[in-house]
């Protein structure tokens, strides 16, 4: 008796033959092949992201000034502009963020001045930059223009990403960041299986236990920078270094097993982490230092010479220059701000939150607000202006289902896209449930929203099914889709008033506020 298969037939006892039913190898499948189609798609979704995060850009202001936490981020930024690239927010006395944030601030009001276009100009490039990355990320990993394209089309109106492309704050850029290093990396995965695939044919694989070196890796390279600029911006990109260099230990696993490497845990330990330790440790440690350049190169930055002010010369670190010296003491000042915001200390915001609630946005977070008689446009005698910070509910509330798909995916399944945009999203969501004393804010939710439309595009997928499917099928799931999406563009629609600060009636500003914690 014979079995049928692709593979090789393997001996038995008897005249019959039985063979292995599974593959040897993985399909040759290492990316999208409809690249021209996935540009003009990238293009299109690109431009109407464009539209939304550009389209009055200037507008609300405080009277011509900043808002919210702009009133940090602009002033710092256009000192970076005129200050020889440092900043020292004088107000404060410190400056409690990296400064690639108020760098790229800078670029803006370079070209249009100190003026909203000019503090924002640069958030807004970030934004729309950032659904790109998303098309292009979710294409690849689902191998379907298509699925890219409404992944694209739900972080447009996304109202978290919407609102946070269009104020001159740091966020937007973290989420930018960590997306793109996330985007290197797969690509990384597609491009090691490709040289795998090519050693297996080459007859090579077994010419060791640990499998074939893989040269030099050009993408893991880049997510290093990309990782060493969200340090740059904000402190928390470290926690991605941490998850994102567990992945990339998994994937490296993954593929030297399915390629039949002999012994792949330990090719990996000895062909691959310590490149991974130096692309996404020691890369982002350097270009998180030159993000420093000019603080390094300054006379007048905080701190610049605290060694041998503030600190001694001595000590057992003396071997190191004194420059680092004191980065790592005005480093150390900053976490001693951040450690005392806490709630046990009396700091408390009326708009804080926790990051329990983040998932679901339950409590949203209020930037801009203006009501009474000189607020006019609404057609009636009072009118009132607002810019809330808001996961459009229509895909925000259905978090829980979401992720707990996701979770059956990555651990039954063992589909590892869902494995991805998790270890995203827990980078961006889980070390806060460390620190719950500390100070919080729904925009620190920003950095969730890439990951989660991606978990929410890949489960559409699953919805409108596969090419081996029957053509009603796969009708149907594209129909379910398309009211899906529909609802949830509408949805957006809804909110836009209260994302955009349109003067409204104080009744429609009430119907806006869905929720008793939104107030």
């Amino acid at each position: 008796m014979t079995q049928l298969t692709d593979e090789r037939p393997v001996p038995s006892s008897g005249s019959a033959r039985l063979v292995s039913p599974a593959p040897l190898a993985p399909a040759p499948d290492f990316g999208p092949t409809d690249r021209r189609r996935g540009w003009i798609v990238t293009a299109i979704v690109t431009a109407l992201a464009a539209i939304t995060r550009f389209t009055m850009l200037n507008y609300p202001t405080d009277a011509g000034t900043p808002v919210f936490d702009e009133k940090h981020y602009a002033p710092q930024g256009w000192q970076v502009l005129t200050g020889g690239g440092i900043e020292d927010n004088p107000a404060y006395g410190l400056v409690v963020h990296p400064p690639v944030g108020k760098q790229l601030i800078a670029i803006g009001e370079a070209l249009f001045g100190y003026n909203a276009w000019g503090w924002r100009f640069a958030s807004a490039m970030a934004g729309t930059i950032l659904v790109l990355l998303v098309v292009r990320i979710v294409r690849r990993m689902t191998r379907s223009t298509l699925i890219g394209a409404i992944a694209g089309i739900l972080l447009i109106v996304d109202g978290v990403t919407f609102v946070s492309s269009r104020l001159g704050m740091l966020d937007i850029f973290l989420a930018l960041f960590t997306t793109a290093a996330l985007g290197c990396l797969v690509v990384d995965r597609d491009q090691v299986r490709e040289r795998m695939a090519r050693v297996r044919a080459e007859g090579r694989i077994d010419v060791t236990d640990f499998g074939p070196r893989l040269g030099f890796r050009w993408w893991r390279f880049g997510a290093g920078i990309m990782l060493g600029l969200a340090c740059g911006t904000k402190w928390s990109g470290m926690y991605f270094i941490a998850f994102f260099g567990l992945m990339c230990v998994g994937f490296d696993i993954a593929a030297r097993r399915a390629y039949g490497v002999r012994r792949p845990w330990v090719g990996t330990a000895i062909r691959d982490i310590g490149p991974s330790l130096y692309a996404l440790v020691l890369v982002p440690l350097g270009v998180y230092l030159a993000t420093y350049g000019a603080w390094f190169a300054s006379e007048t930055g905080v701190d610049r010479h605290a060694v041998g002010n503030e600190v001694g010369t001595g000590g057992p670190f003396a071997f190191v220059p004194d420059a680092l010296r004191s980065l790592w003491y005005y480093s150390a000042k900053v976490l001693e701000f951040h450690a005392g915001l806490t709630n046990s200390a009396g700091n408390h915001h009326p708009w804080e939150s926790k990051p329990w609630t983040w998932p679901m946005g339950l409590r949203p977070m209020l930037y801009y607000y203006a009501e009474g008689e000189h607020v006019s446009g609404c057609g009636g005698p009072s009118c009132v202006k607002a810019v809330m910070l808001i996961g459009t509910p229509a895909m925000w509330w259905l978090a829980f289902p979401v992720l707990g798909w996701a979770l059956w995916r990555t651990f039954v399944s063992r589909d590892w896209r869902y494995a991805t945009v998790l270890t995203g999203y827990g980078a961006a969501l889980l070390p806060w449930f460390v620190t719950l004393d500390r100070q919080m804010y729904y925009f620190y939710a920003v950095a969730l929203a890439p990951f989660f439309v991606m978990a929410i595009a890949l489960i559409l997928g699953e919805i409108i099914g596969t090419v081996k499917d029957s053509a009603e099928r796969r009708g149907t799931g594209l129909l379910a889709v398309c009211l899906y999406v529909g609802l949830v563009v509408a949805n957006f629609v809804w909110l836009w008033p209260i994302l955009t600060a349109m003067p409204i009636t104080p009744e429609t500003w009430q119907r806006e506020l869905w929720l008793p914690s939104w107030r």
